[in-house]
């Protein structure tokens, strides 16, 4: 399949990844879309290489669009099809003098197309019921199985009405051996004829119902291996990497619809044998006991695995943040039985039961201990709307048993890396038949502060990318292994992904990567250095909260360039129009801040001014966009927003239409008396300016709130100074270009 085919095949959030590709590079996803075979087909690597083939490729392209509007024209396909007149003005404005331009623009877009496919598709292997046997081979062979169940209902069925008939032609003998005077036979040969039509009338059939049977057990054991091996295995991970983030679909209808109907073929295997075990006429070899409890056998193994945790522990005040319970605090858990029958109706009752079996209780130094405060049994019940077999404990919560001594260093790990299970466990009768079954959550972070929170999460994100196969190792954290930065990039770009419905790009990958592994090569992340040793862990979790909470749109949008230091803004801005501004985040701030820089000339030199952080307690009162659309600088009895372009070339007025939500026009000059007044963020840069290469390095912005009954607060020393003079405050009202009235509040 051409690449391209198959990445309009992938979900959204993949799709959504080959857009920002596309806007990144500045290459026409058009074209890239209607020249798709002809791109995919040239050996672009090649090109990129060497000047003489990236000139061939060029005119090759060329001559290619040119055939291309020629087929249009004849098929009268103009309106229709593409522009190819279009697409070659691109090529020849964009790439006629740098054809080697456009050959290693498009190998890196192909190379950077087949990272998305592969990491989809690893991510599609996760999440749907295709590793080791794919859906349709599955579906296949268990419509097999139920098409042979259905025959070998029918064929006991007919042995059964057999038997009846031979019952009733035994009788007619009988009574004939009565009856009629001088018959030949004698009673006993009459039965014995009896008996061997038994044999020639029903022995066939009950044969070929055993043989069913075998064939239905042996292609059930191939099935119940793949489902209960493989499949849950397989959901069971991709639940893991959709906890922490990953955009894969887990969904559980597909494996339900497969353990519902294998285990309805499977009771009525059951059923059929015990109907075949009580014929009258069948021989003394054919014997049902041993099918009967292989039969029974597999269906124990299945409905061993039916029972699910579908919503792994989440508190009700954190949902995006699962796996980490607060003591005394609520959380719930949801779970799913898979084999959806309606004879388990009103039987199912689970428990859940705090560290059960858990090793780490009785060997682990200062393990803390938990109990629920309330763990009653819940039932089971049908789900009317979804049609699934589930049961929800929405108010569980925690209390401490067994603590730490204040200061104890017993434990050789920390509160946030103490890991611990909740096992939810049932038994049920059903026929003759008692089943004990219990499943287990992935494991839990209990803390007492929710300022331990980052901490834990970034534990949660650690075990669940190491840990790929039960039995689950709670003891991890007692000497953690390394992780590749290629994992951990893509999980923390999951972060982004979840918190923000966008994935980080490669150049913010780098400045993280540099931020965490410092200057070093080695490609390795070691736990200490991602969560003890520096804060970076601690920082980026502040701008995950900043932009779940206040930035959403902003980063959902790509508005955010959010990585880049303020010098690499500086070098960013140096050739940008006059007025353009970069959003990022303050490297500084451990709770997460957003800041901008922005170009100007002054004295004609490019000037770019950096301005200080906007903190959430500001963002809680007012958002970005408004912020931008109300920021001033104040200079030489001037006022005005100084912000034309968001980086690399958005009007800044796009912005103001998009995002903010009120942008005072139409309102009242006066209200009850007095004149409205907004808060504003003010700079006032230096007297005389500072040199361009000063400026890279100075916040200059102080934000002001000129508010009812809060006068002005001024911390700055310099500001002090430059406030000592009122004559700032009584400039003439022409002197002003805003149309807002900024003035003290002097009541």
């Amino acid at each position: 399949m051409a690449q391209w085919e198959a990445l309009m095949k992938l979900d959204s959030a993949s799709q959504t990844r080959v857009v920002q590709l596309y806007e990144n590079k500045s290459f026409n996803r058009e074209i890239r879309y209607s020249l798709s075979g002809w791109i995919e087909s040239q050996n672009w690597d090649e090109a990129a290489q060497d000047e003489s083939a990236a000139a061939r490729c060029f005119y090759d392209a060329l001559n290619y669009l040119d055939q291309q509007e020629i087929l249009s024209i004849q098929a009268k396909n103009i309106l229709q099809g593409p522009n190819f007149s279009k697409m070659r003005d691109y090529f020849l404005q964009n790439f006629q003098h740098d054809p080697l331009k456009l050959a290693m623009l498009l190998s890196e877009c192909l190379k950077e197309e087949k990272k998305i496919l592969d990491s989809a598709l690893e991510a599609q292997s996760l999440s749907d019921p295709n590793v080791g046997h794919s859906n349709n081979e599955l579906d296949l062979q268990i419509d097999q199985m139920k098409h042979q169940t259905l025959r070998l209902k029918n064929e006991i069925q007919t042995a059964e009405e057999l038997n009846k008939n031979l019952d009733l032609m035994l009788k007619s003998f009988k009574s004939k051996v009565q009856h009629q005077i001088g018959l030949a036979q004698s009673h006993a040969v009459s039965q014995e004829q009896c008996l061997n039509n038994a044999s020639v009338f029903s022995q066939g059939k009950i044969q070929a119902a055993l043989e069913l049977v075998d064939n239905i057990i042996e292609q059930a054991k191939q099935i119940v291996k793949a489902i209960t091996d493989e499949e849950v295995s397989s959901w069971k991970r991709s639940q893991q990497m959709a906890c922490i983030g990953s955009p894969v679909n887990n969904k559980l209808d597909h494996l339900q619809k497969w353990f519902t109907d294998v285990a309805k073929d499977l009771f009525e295997v059951c059923e059929q044998l015990e109907k075949l075990q009580n014929l009258k006429y069948r021989s003394s070899e054919a014997s049902t006991a041993g099918l009967h409890e292989l039969a029974q056998s597999l269906l124990t193994r299945l409905l061993s695995k039916a029972l699910v945790v579908e919503t792994q522990p989440t508190m009700h005040n954190f949902p995006h943040r699962p796996l980490i319970l607060k003591t005394k605090a609520r959380f719930k858990v949801t779970l799913r039985f898979l084999a959806c029958l309606p004879g388990f109706m009103g039987l199912l009752k689970v428990k859940p039961v705090f560290d059960k079996d858990v090793e780490e209780v009785k060997t682990t130094p200062g393990f803390r201990l938990f109990d629920f405060v309330n763990s009653k049994s819940t039932l089971m019940n049908m789900n009317t709307q979804s049609g699934v077999l589930m049961a929800e404990f929405e108010d569980l919560s925690l209390v401490e048993t067994k603590g730490r001594t204040k200061g104890s260093r017993e434990s050789c790990v920390g509160v946030t890396e103490e890991l611990h299970m909740i096992t939810f466990v049932m038994t049920f009768q059903h026929g003759r038949y008692k089943y004990d079954i219990q499943t287990s959550s992935l494991p839990v972070l209990v803390v007492t502060s929710t300022n331990q929170f980052p901490k834990a999460w970034a534990s949660i994100m650690w075990w669940n990318m190491l840990s790929t196969s039960e039995p689950w190792n709670l003891s991890l954290f007692a000497d953690p292994p390394p992780i590749p930065w290629e994992q951990l990039s893509q999980a923390l770009s999951w972060q982004f992904l979840s918190n923000g419905h966008r994935e980080l790009e490669e150049n913010q990958l780098l400045m993280i990567k540099g931020k965490i592994l410092g200057g070093s090569e080695s490609d390795l992340v070691d736990w200490n250095t991602f969560s003890k040793n520096n804060n970076t862990w601690l920082w980026i979790d502040g701008i995950l909260d900043l932009i779940r909470k206040y930035l959403m749109t902003f980063w959902r949008d790509g508005l955010i360039l959010g990585f880049v230091s303020r010098e690499e803004a500086c070098a960013l801005l140096q050739e940008k129009p006059m007025g353009t501004f970069v959003l990022r985040f303050s490297e500084s701030s451990l709770d997460g801040a957003i800041t901008f820089s922005w170009v100007e000339q002054s004295n004609g030199e490019v000037c770019v001014h950096a301005v200080a952080p906007y903190s959430k307690k500001e963002l809680d009162a007012k958002s970005l966009a408004n912020h931008l659309h109300q920021y001033i600088v104040m200079r030489e009895e001037k006022i005005k927003n100084p912000l034309c372009f968001l980086y690399p070339d958005i009007p800044i007025e796009t912005i103001f239409k998009l995002y903010c939500k009120d942008s005072g026009a139409g309102e009242p000059g006066m209200v009850n008396g007095y004149l409205l007044r907004k808060s504003a963020s003010i700079s006032f840069p230096p007297t005389p300016p500072l040199s361009p290469s000063d400026l890279c390095h100075v916040d200059t912005e102080f934000d002001m709130d000129i508010t009812a009954g809060n006068p002005l607060i001024i911390e700055d020393p310099a500001l002090l100074d430059m406030f000592a003079d009122n004559n700032i405050w009584n400039q003439p009202q022409d002197a002003f270009h805003s149309p807002t009235l900024w003035s003290l509040n002097q009541d």
